[in-house]
């Protein structure tokens, strides 16, 4: 899962890795002065009770947020919660403010008809357990849109000034005309931002954006080129992909016909010099 969000693989690639051995730390840079540290800690029983009594302190004291990953194929759904409590606890013990959000993942795996049912009862024993702890659930798959989604999420909770920079883009949603603004982080294209003139009947799309834009990144890479943007156009729409700043790109889409891309362009432009973004 961390492979796929931020060190560009593909669903299929995490075939080859191995599973997670004790406590692996990483150091992601994100949006240019964002710095996410990970601890991505085995699921492993042997080592639940090295984070649960040795490691206790240093884990979870200074905790911004904490991801939790169920395992919907576990067999051993007793101790498995028995263990989120544990966890839990040592958190509201050393970081009662942080935020937690629990991933259930491998939902691919259960038949489609009762993902909703399965979903929503591990939900409830989830939120039974979480006390005065703010949790958010997310059904999720590396075979779908919906892990995006999550993580989507889960950072946007991090980033500050979002109120500040839904404004920006709202007004210039309105200023070219555009249907719809999306704002993506440009390594891992998780959405950080978005305004539209009107709402939109699929909720996911920014995440199957993000998937599709991502991949085609990484065909970039392989035949040795820059992803610079990208413009597709239709009878009825433009969607625009421009690099915005050194961090971030952003998708701007269009039905007025008579809204062209140089128009756009200039926005853009207009949009980085009004943010200060370079």
């Amino acid at each position: 899962m961390r492979s796929i969000i931020f060190a560009d693989y593909l669903a299929r690639d995490t075939m080859r890795l191995s599973p997670t051995i004790d406590v692996e730390y990483s150091h992601v840079r994100f949006l240019g002065n964002l710095h996410l540290h990970l601890w991505d800690c085995g699921g492993q029983d042997d080592f639940y009770r090295n984070y649960l009594e040795n490691m206790r302190d240093h884990i979870f004291r200074s905790v911004e947020l904490l991801i939790y990953v169920f395992d919907i194929e576990s067999e051993e759904e007793g101790s498995d919660f028995a263990q989120f409590a544990e966890v839990l606890e040592a958190l509201e013990q050393h970081s009662p403010d942080a935020r937690v959000y629990v991933l259930v993942h491998k939902m691919d795996l259960v038949k489609e008809e009762l993902r909703d049912d399965v979903f929503e009862e591990r939900q409830a024993s989830i939120l039974e357990l979480a006390g005065r702890l703010r949790v958010a659930c997310f059904a999720t798959s590396i075979w779908d849109e919906t892990l995006y989604r999550a993580w989507s999420e889960i950072v946007y909770s991090l980033v500050p000034n979002t109120h500040m920079l839904e404004t920006h883009l709202t007004d210039f949603c309105r200023a070219c005309g555009a249907d719809e603004v999306v704002l993506f982080e440009s390594t891992t294209f998780l959405v950080i931002g978005h305004a539209a003139q009107n709402p939109h009947p699929d909720a996911h799309r920014f995440e199957k954006i993000s998937n599709i834009i991502k991949q085609f990144k990484l065909s970039c890479r392989k035949a040795q080129a820059q992803f610079e943007g990208m413009l597709v156009q239709t009878n009825t729409l433009t969607a625009l992909f421009a690099i915005l700043s050194k961090n971030t790109t952003i998708m701007v889409v269009a039905s007025d016909p008579l809204i062209h891309e140089a128009a756009l362009n200039c926005n853009i432009a207009d949009l980085r010099n009004r943010m200060n973004l370079k």
